[in-house]
């Protein structure tokens, strides 16, 4: 007989404790929704980064042609001007000015800078053989 009571209530704990856990977590539907809105999100903001970055290569591309138009328009008004006016020092012609610069800022631009080593070049320190460990070793 009292195994028959702990049966019962065992299967009544576990139909109350179905019902119980099903009334208290949520919707399973609403949670799916909530994800399938999460990844949704997730794309639009890996597709919104892409878009920025093609925006911005674009941009860099479109700014370098100006730079380059501009390099040579001033070429060209340089070398009307002497062809103009040939009695005109160069050093009065302002466009010959604004190319020295040009070509300066050019050469810089197109020099590449070492990057910088975070070592250093032989031993230091400690593990120099021609510093303080020798004297120690001498003294010993």
């Amino acid at each position: 007989m009292g195994a028959i009571n702990i049966l019962v209530y065992l299967i009544i704990g576990v139909v109350i404790g179905f019902f119980l856990a099903r009334f208290t977590s949520g919707n399973a539907s609403q949670q799916k929704e909530l994800k399938k809105d999460l990844e949704k999100s997730q794309y639009e903001l890996a597709q919104y980064r892409q878009d920025l970055i093609d925006h911005f290569s674009q941009s860099a591309e479109i700014l370098d042609n100006i730079s380059r138009d501009y390099s040579k328009l001033y070429q060209h008004m340089a070398n009307v001007s002497a062809d103009l006016v040939p009695d005109l020092p160069p050093q009065d012609n302002p466009f010959a000015k604004k190319i020295t610069k040009i070509s300066d800022s050019k050469a810089k631009e197109s020099t590449p800078q070492e990057q910088p080593r975070d070592y250093s070049e032989g031993t230091s320190g400690f593990l120099k053989e021609n510093g303080a460990t020798q004297t120690d070793t001498k003294a010993s």
